[in-house]
């Protein structure tokens, strides 16, 4: 059962009013959230899946889009994130034991779902490492009617110099005892309090970009950085052994901005050709968070999403 209410901070670029926070413990005995927007009259409700590194309360400008488009939206912190349990003695490590582990997150958010009576029929709108969580999900029946996938991780940009080096390190550092440390090139500090807004690959709207920081500097709680080598060990087995399956029978589109330097292009262009009702958009001049871009580069995306889900409901 869902337990006790969570905290949903609302002090910094709160979501549509109503919103909730609820704990919930998955089958092997994690804490995590789950954050729901309620709406009356909703069409339905979208799932979201967020990314590495992120919280629900940073997807409260997305629900805000969605509940205008008359979805209602209900989002999680992963295991490792967020405010659910981390799983290293550094909160600030990207880390998780093995990628399938994310699917009793999955299985938590659907049981809460169903708990709380939220408005079918259901659809998926996962970002980045979500969309490879959401991947998997959707591969194995995963109850929504269509799904929607931002930059979505079916493969981590590596530079092609460093990709041998990266995939031999991520499997020998864990065999010596040295898994949770950071890959060469990663920081534990989180990107948006690190980095500068000129030429970071999140987006090109300041604001959105002053939202991410704001939220994790009001709430430390939130902050994530670098990923572990059993991270990435796990991440690259997971996208490689997801390549080597076949989409599900799902309407689906896919969004990804033409400057996207997070994860890798190919396989998502080879997923959506293969991708039966399946339909790539390249979103020009927009970096990896294309529901957080500009409002004219992030507008097309949410009247794309709901033609996409809407089109179910009518159908």
């Amino acid at each position: 059962m869902t337990d006790q209410t969570a905290p949903l901070f609302t002090d910094i670029h709160p979501g549509p009013s109503g919103g909730m926070a609820h704990w919930a413990e998955t089958s092997d005995g994690k804490r995590i959230r789950i954050g729901h927007w309620p709406l009356e009259g909703a069409k339905g409700t979208v799932l979201i899946f967020p990314g590495r590194t992120e919280y629900i309360e940073k997807y409260g400008v997305v629900a805000g889009e969605l509940a205008n488009r008359g979805l209602a939206s209900m989002a999680i912190d992963w295991r490792g994130q967020g405010l659910a349990d981390r799983l290293t003695d550094n909160p600030l490590l990207g880390h998780v034991d093995a990628f399938p582990d994310y699917q009793k997150d999955v299985a938590t958010l659907m049981r809460t779902a169903r708990e709380l009576g939220l408005p079918r029929p259901y659809f998926l709108l996962a970002h980045s490492m979500g969309g490879c969580i959401g991947l998997r999900a959707v591969m194995e029946g995963l109850p929504v009617q269509a799904a929607a996938f931002t930059g979505p991780m079916w493969g981590i940009y590596i530079a092609p110099h460093l990709k041998l080096l990266a995939g031999t390190l991520a499997n020998v550092m864990p065999r010596i005892g040295r898994g949770t440390d950071l890959p060469p090139g990663t920081k534990i500090d989180p990107y948006v309090l690190s980095e500068p807004f000129d030429d970071n690959m999140l987006t090109t709207d300041a604001q959105m970009f002053d939202m991410m920081r704001d939220q994790i500097a009001a709430h430390p709680e939130l902050a994530l950085g670098g990923p572990s080598y059993v991270w990435l060990r796990e991440a690259l087995a997971e996208t490689k052994h997801l390549a080597s399956r076949a989409a599900p029978s799902l309407p689906a589109v896919t969004w990804v901005g033409s400057n996207e330097r997070i994860v890798d292009m190919p396989r998502i262009q080879e997923r959506m050709e293969s991708w039966k009702g399946g339909t790539l958009e390249i979103i020009d001049g927009a970096e990896h968070e294309v529901l957080m871009e500009q409002e004219d580069l992030r507008n097309p995306v949410y009247d794309g999403l709901e033609k996409l889900f809407l089109a179910t409901v009518s159908a």
